[in-house]
């Protein structure tokens, strides 16, 4: 049978393409892809041990069987397509002023908001930008998600998670989250949740490059 391996950021540099489709045995699953893939492609073998990996779009175990025409994403761990105006991963510069209009209600009389904003000094010296890279799909359904628990969790509030993609200089704005709720409490809790949940399980990556050398973030706070 075959299936379509999908490859994102470090994974992607090292196998020189963003998907292939591999032949598997049949009856095969996670686990098999991944011993076909690190047998074909040695130079991935390292990282296979710490990704996830998503069938169609949902986290999947070793042990799941695969079928023909599956679509197998490797997820490297994160850093970090639009769904309306709630949830938004764009190139576009991002709006302040948007991500707060699909939060307010009139019911809400606290609104947080967090924006991540590109620094001259990350994991390398002298950072020159932010190079972002998503599974677009996957990360719309995760950051809906996750917006989805915070309002289930943390009564009365509106969340709203907008995250920019492609190249990014010191000073842009790569991600905006806003909360709103009755009491400004609720709104406080639930925008750091948003923030914290995303970066760890978002499937975006981001890319440091400086003035002298580059590299890609892992689980990045």
């Amino acid at each position: 049978m075959q299936v379509t391996v999908l490859y994102f950021a470090m994974l992607r540099e090292r196998r020189g393409a963003s998907q292939e489709t591999v032949e598997l045995p049949e009856g095969g699953d996670v686990a098999t892809a991944l011993a076909v893939i690190a047998k074909s492609s040695p130079q991935l073998a390292p990282w296979l041990p710490r990704i996830q990996v998503a069938v169609n779009q949902i986290i999947a175990p070793a042990t799941q069987a695969l079928v023909d025409g599956d679509e197998v994403a490797l997820i490297p761990p994160v850093s970090g397509g639009s769904a309306g105006h709630r949830i938004r991963v764009t190139s576009e510069p991002l709006s302040l002023d948007a991500v707060i209009a699909s939060v307010m209600r009139p019911e809400c009389g606290g609104l947080v908001t967090f924006s991540g904003i590109v620094r001259r000094k990350g994991a390398i010296p002298n950072v020159v930008r932010l190079e972002y890279e998503a599974y677009e799909a996957m990360a719309v359904r995760i950051l809906t998600q996750i917006a989805d628990e915070i309002e289930g969790e943390v009564s009365g509030t509106e969340v709203a998670i907008h995250h920019r993609m492609g190249a990014l200089f010191v000073g842009d704005v790569a991600v905006v989250v806003a909360a709103a709720a009755p009491h400004r409490a609720e709104a406080f809790t639930a925008c750091r949740s948003a923030i914290d949940r995303l970066k760890h399980r978002a499937p975006i990556w981001k890319k440091e490059i400086g003035e002298e050398g580059e590299i890609w973030i892992e689980n990045c706070c």
